[in-house]
């Protein structure tokens, strides 16, 4: 090749860098220009489902195209979120996932992705504490009192909750863990109304849930609320106090549900979402049923998400460590 010749085709490189930057700003102002799928990795019907289709219900309006939700469950929702991991990073393709995309790849002996590596973070859309629930019968009032009467009677206590490696499990665990509760016996479900059904019944006298599944069966006095895991109290329950609040810290735990690209989508489409999410959840009629679900809207930048990405994964890696949670093959 010749100098003439390494010099035309340096300068058309550089013609052709210069046109995809020109392009890009563009590309993100038409955006979208045709239906957008947001994927919902578990079953319809759940906090992340119903949050998800508030979402989609804002973007539309916002954005001026359908953003439709479609439910992938299967695997703890490792099938789901997989498939956005592998999707074209153009902004087509979007994952409403919960806190168990941080989860799973030390649940799992498998996940099928990688949370950081294979996703572009937008924004947490919400947070829900955990919360521990008992049945009327249960004589302690206080997380004092349960603990105390645990002790007493080590092998009465279980605790039902919704899924292995959620963050109810999770917290059950973080919880039996401070206080050496090694009696206190867990039950699995495949849902949390399962689990608030049998602590209804008192098959289990405890149980751990997100909140907002538990919300209306502790309002009709069938559950008693212990305690939330969040670093304030919650609206929807404003008499129950934080696990800090009773004297235990180190609890905080939050069922997260927010929202992730495939790596690689452009930034002005990543801006273009977040903004819009963000002027979604000034919406007092959206934010009012994310409250009543439980819920504390946030809408935090892509940057503050991918960093609480990052502290969720380490710290529910060392529970599942130290609590000896076997991974799921």
């Amino acid at each position: 090749m010749t100098a003439f010749t390494r010099r035309k085709v340096h300068i058309a490189a550089i013609a052709a860098a210069a046109l995809m930057v020109n392009l890009a700003p563009a590309a993100a102002q038409e955006y979208p220009t045709k239906p957008v799928r947001i994927v919902v990795p578990f079953g319809a019907g759940g906090p992340t489902d119903v949050t998800a289709r508030l979402v989609a219900q804002q973007l539309s309006q916002r954005l001026g195209q359908q953003f439709v939700v479609e439910n992938v469950p299967g695997a703890g929702g490792n099938i789901g979120t997989s498939q956005v991991g592998r999707a074209k990073p153009d902004g087509y393709t979007l994952l409403v996932a919960s806190t168990g995309h941080m989860v799973n790849p030390s649940l799992y002996a498998n996940a099928l992705y990688d949370p950081v590596k294979d996703f572009t973070p937008l924004t947490l859309v919400a947070a829900s504490p955990n919360v521990l629930v008992v049945h009327p019968s249960v004589p302690a009032k206080t997380v004092k009192e349960l603990v105390e009467e645990m002790k007493k009677n080590p092998k009465k206590y279980t605790f039902a909750h919704p899924a292995t490696g959620s963050t109810p499990h999770l917290s059950g665990e973080l919880f039996k863990l401070h206080f050496g509760l090694k009696d206190y016996t867990v039950i699995p479900y495949h849902s949390a109304a399962q689990a608030i059904a049998s602590t209804v019944a008192n098959q289990t006298p405890t149980a751990w849930t997100a909140l907002p599944p538990a919300v209306a069966a502790a309002k009709a006095g069938q559950l008693r609320p212990i305690a939330v895991t969040s670093p304030k109290r919650v609206a929807v329950l404003p008499d129950v106090p934080t696990m800090a609040e009773a004297g235990v810290e180190g609890q905080e735990a939050e069922t997260l549900t927010g929202m992730f690209a495939p790596a690689g989508t452009p930034k002005p489409i990543i801006d273009k979402l977040y903004k819009a999410i963000a002027e979604g959840l000034k919406d007092k009629e959206f934010v009012a049923k994310l409250e009543a679900m439980g819920f504390v809207p946030v809408g935090n930048t892509p940057e503050e998400w991918g960093k609480r990405v990052n502290v969720e994964i380490e710290k529910w890696g060392k529970v599942i460590k130290d609590a000896n949670i076997p991974q799921i093959k």
